[in-house]
């Protein structure tokens, strides 16, 4: 009963160790995949945004895209921060059970010698024939037969688990190297991206002294911006509101204030599909990285300006196509005197939006696929920036593209 008890203890505490040990790597294994992704991140913004030196940038550009790169580095240093933690934690868990292993070995080697000794000074046959013919009857015998069965089976039990602990410690060990090795090369790479890090925090002291100069202005140009963006998305609203009108009086029913999309059969499939996908829809271009995101926000340069973003701004490439997410029906081309033209493409009751194009390839009414190119991005000449504005609506209603389009 002792023994069966002693068992099941055992086999709680190994299951426990071993679920343990299994959340750590399964964490570690996140928190890699999060610092990989942090890294591509920069290596993006430094293609997109940094690439090319001569360019000339506005300073609030310049400042914008600085911030940008500060706080992903800043995600990198703490991510890196955290794998080193956890690291530590590892080789402490490895560094105890080498010490438990050592114990338990030691103590079955002593067993294992004291058992060897034993043996030897009665291994003679004689001895072995004399124990046998001792016994007082045939039961005893068979026992004794039995015993000397068991004791042989049990050395060799021994042997073997001697080997197995063996090379478990061995396995730590290697695994205990390793651990320190990583955590050796994740604290120099900090060390890396915290002197990158305090650089870029300089160039950026410098920049807010010279854009606090003439904050009223730049405070005006962006209350401007923003007001051209409410006057875009104000247009789409309308557009969307018609064409939900357009689709209820086609199919016989009543427009109300509440109203959705009157959709069709192949309509309804193709909202289903567009639902289907959400979190594995395709970016707008190949490449970009997102400078301004989803919601209201302070404005990144001056923090005492709220913007209300109801897309994202994505920093892409010069001469960057554009590309629809998903199937669909171009709904309308949008354009206005002071802006760059707007593509809108509807998904059953979604629409995609995709403003400050500098070239378009599609017309209202075509049917176009997915990652179908529909145009080109605009480039600004003065500072140099090429942005996708890109928002998707459900009826009349902006939503999250990070929610939607795969890792963003």
């Amino acid at each position: 009963m002792r023994t069966s008890k002693t068992h099941i203890l055992f086999l709680v505490i190994f299951s426990l160790m071993t679920s343990l040990c299994f959340s750590q790597s399964k964490k570690q294994l996140e928190l890699e995949e999060r610092r990989n992704e942090l890294r591509n991140e920069i290596k993006q913004i430094n293609e997109l945004l940094f690439k090319d030196k001569n360019k000339k940038k506005s300073q609030t550009t310049l400042i914008e895209d600085l911030n940008y790169r500060v706080s992903v580095r800043k995600n990198l240093i703490l991510v890196t921060n955290q794998q080193a933690n956890l690291l530590t934690r590892e080789i402490n868990d490895n560094q105890n059970k080498i010490t438990e292993l050592r114990d338990e070995l030691a103590t079955l080697k002593d067993n294992y010698a004291k058992m060897i000794v034993k043996s030897y000074k009665s291994k003679s046959e004689q001895s072995r024939v004399m124990f046998l013919l001792s016994s007082t009857n045939f039961k005893q015998a068979y026992k004794r037969i039995q015993y000397l069965n068991q004791y042989a089976n049990y050395q060799k039990e021994q042997g073997e688990a001697i080997k197995i602990k063996t090379a478990e410690l061995q396995e730590i060990n290697t695994d205990l190297l390793r651990q320190k090795a990583d955590k050796q090369k994740l604290i120099e790479e900090n060390r890396v991206a915290q002197r990158e890090l305090e650089k870029e925090l300089g160039q950026q002291r410098e920049l807010m002294a010279a854009i606090n100069k003439n904050l009223s202005n730049y405070t005006a140009q962006i209350r401007a911006k923003q007001r051209e963006a409410e006057k875009i998305d104000r247009e789409i609203e309308k557009i969307i509101r018609e064409a939900i009108a357009a689709s209820n009086k086609k199919a016989g029913k009543a427009t109300t204030a509440s109203s959705g999309f009157a959709l069709t059969p192949e309509a309804k499939a193709l909202a289903k599909d567009f639902v289907s996908n959400k979190g594995k829809l395709l970016w707008p271009v190949e490449k970009g990285v997102v400078k301004v995101r989803y919601g209201k926000q302070p404005h990144p340069v001056v923090k005492n300006v709220t913007i209300q973003s109801n897309g994202v701004r994505i920093a892409t490439e010069k001469n960057a196509d554009v590309r629809a997410i998903f199937n669909g029906e171009v709904m309308r081309i949008i354009t206005s005197k002071n802006g760059n033209p707007t593509v809108l493409i509807q998904h059953g009751n979604y629409i995609t939006a995709y403003s400050n194009m500098a070239k378009i390839y599609v017309k209202k009414g075509d049917k176009v696929s997915t990652k179908e190119t529909i145009g080109q991005v605009f480039t600004n000449p003065s500072s140099g920036e090429t942005i996708l504005n890109f928002s998707i609506f459900k009826e009349t209603k902006t939503v999250n593209p990070a929610e939607w389009i795969y890792r963003m």
